[in-house]
This record gives structure tokens, sequence and C-alpha cells, in this order.
């Protein structure tokens, strides 16, 4: 799984949000993300799965991996059911 394309992360006003690109531009589909979030955002640039996400969020942040198996979980539903992942 990735992010499709047709998205950026950028910084504004000190906040990570992600902006669609391209032609019909939905605003709808613009979303803040917080710092964990922003940085599952970055791995799921590549095609990856939910383990290397936990993996990467052990890795990443001081929490246990139950903790990390349900925020990966939690993000990937989000966006699934909002269609930015392919």
């Amino acid at each position: 799984m990735k992010i499709k394309d047709g998205f950026l992360l950028r910084q504004v006003a000190g906040q990570c949000v992600v902006l669609p690109v391209g032609g019909d531009l939905d605003l709808n589909m613009m979303i803040t993300l917080n710092d964990s979030a922003a940085f599952l955002w970055a791995q799921l640039q590549s095609d990856t799965t939910p383990e290397a996400l936990v993996e990467a969020v052990l890795g990443e942040y001081d929490v246990d991996k139950a903790t990390a198996e349900r925020s990966v979980d939690d993000f990937v539903k989000m966006l699934n059911d909002n269609g930015f992942l392919v």
C-alpha cells in the first residue's frame, strides 16, 4: 500500500497539511496531520506494509508494540476510508 499520486504534504503556518494537486481539486481532501501521522505519511510515499509501518514507528517513537499497531491501524483505516491509498 502507498499514498495515491495527487497529494502533497506541506508545512503551512507551522502545521503539516496534505493538499490535493492536479486537475479536479477537491479541497475536502485536505487534511492536517500531527507529527506521528506526518511520519507515517512519509513512510507511505513508497509501497509498504502495515508491519513495516509498525516497525518504523517503534524505531522512531518510544511506544510499545500494541500502541504502535493500534496507531498504524487507525491511521491506515482513515486513509483507506477517505481514498488516499492505493
